[in-house]
C-alpha cells in the first residue's frame, strides 16, 4: 500500500464546492472529492493547531488533559508504529513551522526522513537586524512576517512555502512511484493566515480593497465595526479564497502527476483540515476565544481508496480526528494500541455504516463539547475552576516558569506508567458566554443561533457527555471542572478502581 496523507491547516468546510454550494474555486480538491468518499459527519477533536496534530499523531483526545505542548515521550505516533510493525517508510513534507518551535517539538522525528519549507507567518527564518518597513496595517502583525515578505516575490507563486511543498511532493512520486509501502504526509500552511498570495488570485474574486490601512491579517478579536465595515469582511474573504485557490491550483499538480504515474490503482489520497476559520460569521474573526460553531469544528475529509465500493459517493457516519492514526495504522496492516481511543474508518470505504455514536470537541481549559451529529452540546466550566496540563517535556517560555512551582508531579495518566507534570491553569469561558450551558439542533439551526432550553433534553445529553468522559479516561478534576454533581464523580471513580 502507498498512502497519501494531505494536511491543509484552515480549510472552511463551506467554503468547498464538495460540500456546499461555493464561489471560491478549488477544482482539484472538487476532483479528488469526485474520485474519492466524502465524509459529511467529520469533525474536530482538540483546537487548535497543535493540539489537533497530536490527535493525527497518536489517535488520543489532547484537549482533556493537555494543552499545546511538544509530542510526549510516552506518546505512540503513527509513523513510529508503521515502521516497527509494517516497515512502512514514511516521509514528512510541510510548511508548518511550529514544528520546529520549542512548544511543538518532536513531531517530525517519527519520520524516516522530513523536509521543512520556510517562511510561513512568523517563521524565525531570514537574518535582519534592521527592522522592515512596515504599511499602515489592521490586525496582527509579526515583524518576522514582514521581514521574511521582503525576501519573496509576491507575484511568484514558487516564491511562496505552500507551493514549494506541492514541489516537493512531486519529487517525491517522482522517485518513488515504482517503490511499495510508503506513506506520504504533505502538510500545507495555507489558507491559514496571514491570507498572502499573488494578485492574480485575489483577482478571480474581484478584490477591489481600497481601505486606508493593510489588512490581510485579521485580529483574534470580533469584528469591530468602527473599522471592519462590510467591505474589510468581504475582503478578507476573497484574501482568504484566493489562498485556498492558490493551494488549490498547485494540488491539481500533484493530482496531474498522480495521473501521468498511474498511482491511483495502488495509493490511497486522504484529504483533511484541523480546524476551520471564521471570516466575520457570527461577528468575529478566527478561533480560539469564542464559542465552537460548527463552521470552526464541523470540517471536511475527504479519502480515496483504490477500487473502495464508496469511491464517488458520500458517508454520513460521524467520524473524527483521532480516527486518522489508526486509519492509516490500517491501511498499511498495522496495529493501534489499547490506548488508542479513535478507531479505523476502513471500513466506511467499504459501506455506510454507524461508526460513533457522538464524538468530543473542544479547547483546554475551555468548554467541553459534544455532537451525536444531530445535536450539539457544550458544557461550560465552573467560575474559578482549575485546569490540569500534563506533560513530561516542560516547555521554558510557553507559559510563565512560575506556573511550574505550583505543579504535582506523579502518576496522573492511566495509558502510561510514566510521572508527569500536572500544572494548575484556570479555565476559561468562551466570550459573551452565557450562565447556562447550551444545546442546540444543528439539523434545524446549523448556524446555532437559538440554544435550546430543555430541562429533560440537557440531562439526556448531559449523561451522554459523562459516558464519554470516561470512555475517553478525563482526567477526574475535569469532571468537577464542568459541574458534575459530586455523586457521579464519585461514580466514575469507583468505575476507575473497578477497571483496576
Amino acid at each position: 500500500m502507498k498512502t497519501i496523507f494531505l494536511l491543509m491547516d484552515s480549510l472552511n468546510r463551506h467554503y468547498l464546492n464538495a460540500y456546499q454550494s461555493s464561489w471560491v474555486q478549488t477544482p482539484n480538491i472538487d476532483r479528488l472529492a469526485a474520485r474519492g468518499a466524502v465524509f459529511e459527519n467529520h469533525y474536530a477533536g482538540s483546537l487548535p493547531c497543535m493540539p489537533a496534530r497530536r490527535e493525527m499523531m497518536t489517535g488520543r483526545l489532547n484537549f482533556l488533559e493537555s494543552r499545546w505542548s511538544p509530542l510526549q515521550p510516552y506518546d505512540e505516533t503513527y509513523p513510529q508504529l508503521l515502521r516497527d510493525q509494517a516497515s512502512t517508510y514514511t516521509h514528512m513534507i510541510t510548511d508548518y513551522y511550529h514544528y520546529f518551535e520549542a512548544g511543538g517539538a518532536g513531531y517530525h522525528t517519527p519520520f524516516n526522513t522530513w523536509e521543512f519549507m520556510r517562511g510561513q507567518e512568523g517563521d524565525a527564518w531570514h537574518p535582519r537586524v534592521q527592522d522592515p518597513e512596515v504599511p499602515v496595517y489592521r490586525g496582527k502583525n509579526r515583524r518576522q512576517d514582514w521581514v521574511n515578505r521582503t525576501q519573496m516575490d509576491l507575484e511568484r507563486d514558487e516564491d511562496y512555502p505552500t507551493p514549494q511543498c506541492f514541489r516537493r511532493g512531486i519529487d517525491f512520486l517522482e522517485h518513488n512511484h515504482d517503490q511499495e509501502n510508503w506513506l506520504l504526509h504533505l502538510e500545507v500552511f495555507d489558507p491559514h493566515e496571514p491570507f498572502l498570495c499573488p494578485q492574480k488570485y485575489r483577482d478571480l474574486y474581484s478584490d477591489s480593497w481600497k481601505g486606508a490601512y493593510h489588512f490581510d491579517w485579521p485580529p483574534y478579536a470580533p469584528v469591530d465595526s468602527n473599522y471592519e465595515d462590510q467591505d474589510a469582511i468581504e475582503h478578507i474573504r476573497k484574501c482568504y479564497a484566493g489562498t485556498l485557490t492558490m493551494a488549490d491550483v498547485w494540488l491539481g499538480k500533484l493530482l496531474d502527476i498522480m495521473d501521468q504515474l498511474d498511482l491511483w490503482k495502488d495509493t490511497t489520497v486522504i484529504l483533511t483540515t484541523d480546524h476551520g476559520h471564521l471570516l466575520g460569521e457570527h461577528g468575529y474573526w478566527a478561533k480560539n476565544y469564542m464559542f465552537d460553531y460548527q463552521r470552526l469544528v464541523h470540517i471536511p475529509l475527504i479519502v480515496y481508496k483504490p477500487e473502495a465500493p464508496m469511491n464517488g459517493r458520500r458517508v454520513s457516519a460521524l467520524t473524527t480526528t483521532i480516527d486518522l492514526m489508526p486509519t492509516l495504522l490500517d491501511l498499511h496492516g498495522a496495529h493501534p494500541s489499547d490506548s488508542v481511543q479513535g478507531k479505523s474508518i476502513v471500513h466506511l470505504l467499504e459501506r455506510d455504516e454507524p461508526h460513533h455514536d457522538a464524538v468530543l470537541y473542544g479547547y483546554f481549559g475551555k468548554d467541553v463539547n459534544m455532537t451525536d451529529g444531530r445535536y450539539t452540546y457544550c458544557r461550560q466550566p465552573l467560575p474559578g475552576a482549575p485546569a490540569y496540563h500534563h506533560t513530561a517535556a516542560p516547555v521554558v517560555g510557553q507559559k510563565k516558569l512560575e506556573l511550574y512551582e505550583h505543579a504535582d508531579f506523579g502518576r496522573y495518566l492511566p495509558y502510561t506508567p510514566m510521572r508527569v507534570y500536572r500544572v494548575p491553569e484556570p479555565s476559561r469561558n468562551h466570550h459573551n458566554a452565557p450562565d447556562h450551558h447550551l444545546l442546540y439542533d444543528i439539523a434545524h439551526d446549523p448556524e446555532q443561533s437559538s440554544p435550546i432550553r430543555d430541562t429533560a433534553l440537557e440531562e439526556q445529553f448531559a449523561s451522554k457527555l459523562l459516558d464519554l468522559l470516561r470512555r475517553y479516561q478525563a482526567p477526574d478534576w475535569q469532571y468537577a471542572r464542568i459541574g458534575f454533581h459530586e455523586e457521579l464523580l464519585s461514580d466514575v471513580q469507583n468505575d476507575k478502581r473497578t477497571e483496576l
